[in-house]
């Protein structure tokens, strides 16, 4: 009896953990492939993003308060995927939905906010799954500038971590890093 009531748990904890993953996501195009990295287009996106002297992990609090209503139009915000992360310049950013993406983004209302459209891009991305750390970043980031280096591709940014998945997905996490370069065709 006590399995069975432990394994249910199980089931319907996992059960409703995936079916709360259903997210909209950043859409991209692969325009190449090269080993195990994708060269990817990233047309404009509506994001918002907090830089601070704290780590990145600290920024998240404030961009959430955001989506919750913390803007002038007091409006909630779906959560969309992925979140973006940088320790370099210890940034976090969020992808909103892309109804945003006619540029009439609710104004922040902590100062520490910031709402935009993205500019159109070219990203090198390597993907990586479980959670993530730092020792599995750098090893990531090494493998994906390696791989740019080899393919004589301009490096045009810092590397940015990738997080697709909320803290309580166990199984099947999507991590990505992802370096800009400059992918002319």
């Amino acid at each position: 009896m006590n399995k069975y009531l432990i394994l249910t748990t199980f089931l319907l904890l996992n059960t409703s953990i995936v079916m709360s993953q259903k997210y909209e996501t950043q859409e991209y195009e692969v325009v190449d492939e090269i080993d195990k990295i994708e060269i990817r287009y990233y047309p404009s996106a509506p994001m918002i993003r907090v830089s601070s002297n704290q780590s990145r992990n600290n920024n998240f609090g404030k961009l959430f308060r955001y989506i919750a209503g913390n803007n002038s139009n007091e409006e909630k915000i779906a959560m969309t995927t992925p979140v973006y992360m940088s320790d370099q310049s210890k940034t976090m950013e969020f992808v909103l939905p892309k109804k945003f993406l006619s540029g009439e983004i609710p104004v922040p209302n902590d100062n520490d906010v910031e709402a935009y459209i993205s500019k159109p891009k070219y990203y090198a991305a390597i993907k990586y799954s479980g959670y993530s750390n730092n020792k599995k970043e750098e090893n990531y980031r090494q493998e994906l500038v390696k791989a740019i280096q080899n393919s004589n591709l301009k490096i045009l940014s810092e590397h940015f971590v990738l997080s697709y998945d909320a803290p309580t997905k166990f199984y099947n996490r999507r991590n990505e890093v992802l370096i800009q370069v400059d992918y002319s065709n």
